[in-house]
């Protein structure tokens, strides 16, 4: 539809568009295995997610005291080296996801993903899942180098210049992707089934869906 207000649209990975919390709890959960210590409940990981898995364990790791940086960094490429040869073992999609990368589509939107994730994991997974062929850009938290991810606006700034610029929404589920968003001067939707780290209601979006049924609706309204 030519009225459609917006020509790009970029999502968040974790807890926006797949459920990724059980391959990162396995991943955390080696990782402190490795270094002798106690797993956490994978359910509780959802807890953690948001600014990349350097943070996530470092949330997990300083919860119970801390660790010198030499230790935390095994610990760490424990947790990357799992993660990269198990991390779309039990990750899925969220209900609806198709359909509304469907819709986007048909309407001529173009589709950017904006991840903290390390791109090529999420190039991986997005494969695995047949998800990629919708996205005609991907960024990770590593595509721009240090200090440029979630948070800062710089990956969204970036998606909207590879993508040609044009009106750009974001939709994603933290308090990262909706400060990442304002920076960068364009709306947000805030996912409100996903890994929010405070009530969706108050992460200051733009819109909130609960579903993908109502993603299209939400973008019109704003």
């Amino acid at each position: 539809m030519a009225d459609f207000p917006f020509d790009i649209v970029g999502f968040d990975l974790d807890g926006t568009l797949l459920e990724t919390h059980r391959d990162l709890g396995a991943a955390v959960n080696h990782a402190l295995v490795v270094g002798g210590q106690e797993p956490v409940p994978v359910d509780s990981i959802e807890d953690l997610i948001g600014g990349g898995a350097k943070m996530m364990l470092k949330r997990v790791i300083d919860s119970r005291g801390g660790l010198p940086e030499d230790e935390f960094r095994v610990l760490y490429k424990a947790l990357l080296a799992f993660y990269a040869e198990n991390n779309c073992v039990h990750t899925r999609p969220y209900p609806g996801v198709n359909e509304a990368l469907d819709q986007l589509a048909e309407q001529g939107v173009r589709l950017a993903l904006i991840t903290n994730k390390f791109e090529s994991f999420a190039r991986n997974i997005l494969e695995t899942l047949d998800l990629a062929r919708y996205f005609e850009t991907i960024l990770g938290g590593d595509t721009l180098g240090k200090g440029r991810s979630k948070p800062a606006p710089d990956p969204l700034i970036e998606a909207r210049a590879r993508l040609g610029g044009g009106r750009f929404a974001y939709v994603g589920d933290s308090s990262y992707d909706v400060l990442s968003a304002r920076a960068a001067g364009v709306p947000v939707v805030v996912a409100g089934f996903g890994y929010c780290d405070k009530p969706p209601a108050e992460l200051g979006g733009d819109a909130v869906i609960m579903s993908y049924d109502e993603l299209i609706p939400a973008l019109e309204s704003i």
